[in-house]
This record gives structure tokens, C-alpha cells and sequence, in this order.
């Protein structure tokens, strides 16, 4: 699934649709879209300009001149700018100037419209790359469950999936079972930090290319390149070379460095 670093690529590739009017919407596929049916949608959308496009976690809101548009790209969701439909474009939006089309080979994403800002994404965690690291530190004491867990969790903070999240606790040297409220202040800030190191690398690497992930121009990402931890089981550690290794933690793998992140020193 696309996380932050890859949802903020695939906005700033759309960056060129604010100002634009939507002419006309086709849905090709009801499982993809929320809540009304598409006849409706398409015909409350008609019409509409773009106003601003921001990423809220792992989630692209269009603000309308009235209303807002959101796109969730679940795990194989694609945004493109032009080009011709094929059998996994769902949704094609016409614009007064080109036009954006949603593919999706296994629908797991969604796009919804909505009058009022949607209320799922309001209800989402801070932005860990604006949280205040006083906040952050403070909103982890609370939680006695598994670091790893805590930080796959969207309403803790927004954006986060699996390959960051094992990314930063190898950088703070936490291992992913580590309990969140016991973590000292030095690893609290260290995961901090990590955080948001990895997410600003990778932003600037245009994500991480795991399976089909591009950007809306077609684009692959590079920081899939720079991994360290994740999906690295039984290659060596960049640092100490221990064989990285893999466990289950909230039924998602968590990949880490048994010496590097050793559970008892936290």
C-alpha cells in the first residue's frame, strides 16, 4: 500500500490540476466509489473547480470550489495524468484541460465526494512531519502497546505504514515489540528523528517502487534502494552484519536487526 512518502509524490505530480473545472466524470466501477452512485456523483462534480490538492496521511483531498473529493489508493491504486484507459481504469475525470484517470487492478481504493471535509480523514492522527516532538513524545507515554503497532496506527499518527515504520526503528534502535509508554526519552527522540529522516529522504527519493507503484506521470521511485530493514530478511545489517530478521507484530511483518535492535535495552 502507498504510504506518505509515495501519496505526497503521487499529489505534487497532480499539482498542475488546481484551477482546472471538472467537464465530466465517468465511474466504471461501483466498488471503487463511496457513498453515492455514480450517476449522482458524476453529476454533482460536473462543473467544479480544483482548488487546493494537500495529502492527509494517505490520503489525496481535492478542495472544490464547493465540496471536496477524496482518494484513498488502498494497494494498487494509480493516478495518471492523460493517457489512454485500460481494463483496471475505473474512473476517468475530464477536465477543461486534460484529464485524470483512476486505475486500480484490485480495487481496494476508493474515491468519495463529499460537501463537508470527510470526516474519516479529520479523525486521523497529526502529520508526523509537523507534529511538535514535545506532542509526539507525550501522545506515545499513553500507549502501552507494541511500538510497531502504535505506529501503524493512522489516528496516533497520519501516514505511517509498514516499510517506514520499520525503517525508523531501525534507525532509533527499537526493536518493533518494544512497549510504547516504557521507551526512555533518548529512544523517544531517536524515533522522532528517525521518522522524520526516513519520511523526508523518501519524499525526496519519490517513494519507495514496491510492486506497481509510480506517480501520476508515470514515474517510478528510488528509495526502495535505500531500505535498510524492510523486506531484507535473512541479508545481512548494513551496520553490524547480523542477519536481519522478521516476526509478526499486529499481524503485519516487521522486519529488524536482532543486535542493533536488541528489546532489552529500551
Amino acid at each position: 500500500m502507498p504510504e506518505l512518502p509515495e501519496v505526497e509524490t503521487v499529489t505534487r505530480s497532480i499539482a498542475r490540476l488546481k484551477g482546472r473545472r471538472i467537464a465530466g466524470v465517468e465511474f466504471r466501477s461501483r466498488r471503487i466509489l463511496r457513498g453515492a452512485p455514480p450517476e449522482r456523483v458524476s453529476a454533482r462534480l460536473e462543473g467544479r473547480r480544483i482548488g487546493a490538492i494537500q495529502r492527509y496521511g494517505k490520503f489525496i483531498v481535492l478542495a472544490l470550489d464547493s465540496g471536496f473529493l477524496t482518494i484513498h489508493l488502498g494497494m494498487t491504486g494509480r493516478l495518471l495524468l492523460g493517457g489512454a484507459a485500460g481494463k483496471h481504469t475505473h474512473a476517468i475525470f475530464t477536465f477543461d484541460r486534460g484529464r485524470l484517470l483512476y486505475d486500480d487492478s484490485r480495487q481496494f481504493g476508493c474515491i468519495e465526494f463529499s460537501e463537508e471535509f470527510p470526516a474519516r480523514v479529520a479523525r486521523l492522527g497529526p502529520e508526523p512531519l509537523e507534529v511538535p516532538f514535545e506532542e509526539f513524545a507525550a501522545r506515545l507515554k499513553r500507549h502501552k502497546t507494541r511500538i510497531k503497532a502504535l505506529l501503524l496506527n493512522q489516528a496516533f499518527v497520519r501516514g505511517v505504514g509498514n516499510i517506514y515504520a520499520d525503517e525508523a526503528l531501525f534507525r532509533a534502535g527499537i526493536h518493533p515489540m518494544a512497549v510504547a509508554s516504557r521507551l526512555r526519552e533518548a529512544r523517544v527522540r531517536r524515533l522522532f528523528d528517525g521518522m522524520v529522516t526516513v519520511l523526508t529522504e523518501a519524499i525526496a527519493a519519490g517513494g519507495s517502487s514496491i510492486s506497481d507503484y509510480i506517480d501520476a506521470q508515470g514515474r517510478k521511485g528510488f528509495f526502495q534502494f535505500s531500505h535498510r530493514v524492510y523486506q531484507r530478511t535473512g541479508e545481512p545489517c548494513v551496520k553490524c552484519g547480523t542477519l536481519i530478521r522478521r516476526v509478526l507484530v499486529a499481524q503485519r511483518s516487521s522486519h529488524f536487526c536482532p543486535k542493533c535492535q536488541r528489546p532489552q535495552v529500551q
